[in-house]
């Protein structure tokens, strides 16, 4: 989460991006470094303040890959651009985002685990996606603090993590260089649209007159409401996930270390995160005893040490869900100047380089990337009989 003084708020601008989390603080860099003069980014809190703070940062989208679907060459996409967008804004700010090549392991406990995990290994070998099978001896080797009730596991050495906070504090320091007009602690209210065309973002501070609006407000993408329209924007609901952190002495992990029911991820500063929850409670952001319960005995499974571990901090975050789980990028069909970057879900810190990248595409050059097709908003319009 990053702070700064608030600037103000211009009466126009080129484009207005509508939230300065990790997604919409990356399109508003993409498209200054294009040459767009005249951006505005307007964050209802603070500048990572929600989802992209409370993220794990993992970067592992073969891990949760069930196929070699559209949406899962898009996560590659975008995890494979990490590495030059870390060495770029490190370039630029000075900060160091932590990316952490170690590698992930997917680790099984019972047959049914080996059996999902034999099916992963088979068709992302097929598909010549690096990916290693181990014994549990040999995860153990690798890992010694994981439990010995570990049977197999998969590794998976170019899925990552990247320390999202540090991540934050890069691109808010990267904008800023490239004089990007933020805007923290204002609220955008609605859109005016004249004609089905945008005319002006209207905020708690006033009216922005714009060509382009960038929805990028993750879970409160819905709250905003779209003046002249009978129908309501995209449905964005918020679903809870609550990470714990604990602070062993020393490490005990190096790799991320999944399971099917959750996961661990060691920090550099010695922090090792453990998660998360997937509750549907609107936009309650308590940590629960409840929650607290769950990822800690997920934690336990994957290194039964941890029982022994006082917990040091715990936090909730909301993830912004679309009703297919997918990604909504693209321009809305009904309003002129209008772009959606939001409903990443569980993706938003890794799909941020791509995210950018196709927007920035689509405003600046015109191009629409087939991946927009994919996720255009429109997909969710009733066709007119």
């Amino acid at each position: 989460m990053s702070s700064m003084k608030t600037q103000d708020l211009s009466k126009s601008a080129d484009i207005v991006i509508i939230g300065g989390g990790v997604i919409g603080l990356s399109i508003a860099r993409e498209l200054a470094l294009r040459g767009v003069s005249r951006v505005t980014l307007i964050e209802r809190g603070g500048f990572g303040a929600e989802a992209s703070c409370a993220a794990g940062g993992i970067l592992a989208p073969q891990v949760e890959a069930d196929g070699a679907s559209e949406f899962f060459r898009f996560a590659c996409t975008s995890r494979d651009k990490y590495s030059d967008f870390a060495r770029a804004l490190h370039e630029e700010t000075g900060v160091d985002v932590e990316l952490d090549t170690t590698g992930t392991l997917y680790l099984g406990f019972t047959a049914d685990d080996e059996n999902e995990l034999r099916r992963r290994h088979q068709w992302q070998t097929t598909a010549a996606l690096r990916v290693e099978w181990l014994t549990g001896d040999e995860a153990r080797r690798l890992e010694p603090n994981i439990s010995p009730r570990v049977r197999c596991a998969l590794r998976f050495p170019n899925d990552y993590q990247v320390e999202n906070r540090r991540l934050i504090d890069a691109l808010v320091k990267a904008n800023q260089k490239l004089d990007v007009n933020l805007i923290s602690n204002c609220e955008v209210r609605a859109l005016r649209i004249e004609g089905g065309k945008l005319s002006a973002v209207e905020t708690s501070a006033g009216l922005v007159s714009a060509r382009v609006a960038v929805l990028a407000a993750g879970a409160w993408s819905s709250q905003i409401s779209l003046t002249g329209l009978q129908r309501s924007p995209i449905s964005i609901e918020p679903v809870r996930g609550q990470i714990l952190c604990f602070q062993p002495q020393p490490q005990i992990a190096r790799h991320v270390i999944y399971t099917p029911r959750g996961y661990l991820v060691p920090r550099r500063d010695g922090r090792l995160l453990a998660g998360s929850t997937s509750e549907h409670a609107g936009f309650d952001k308590r940590v629960t005893a409840g929650g607290i319960e769950s990822v800690r005995s997920i934690a336990i499974e994957i290194a039964p040490q941890l029982k022994h571990e006082a917990l040091k901090d715990s936090w909730a975050g909301f993830r912004p869900r679309a009703s297919d789980d997918l990604p909504v990028l693209g321009r809305s069909e009904e309003v002129y100047g209008f772009v959606y970057a939001t409903g990443h879900y569980r993706n938003g810190i890794l799909l941020a380089p791509i995210t950018a990248e196709v927007i920035a595409d689509l405003i600046v050059d015109g191009v629409s990337s087939t991946f927009l097709e994919r996720f255009s908003p429109n997909r969710f319009c009733v066709a007119h009989v």
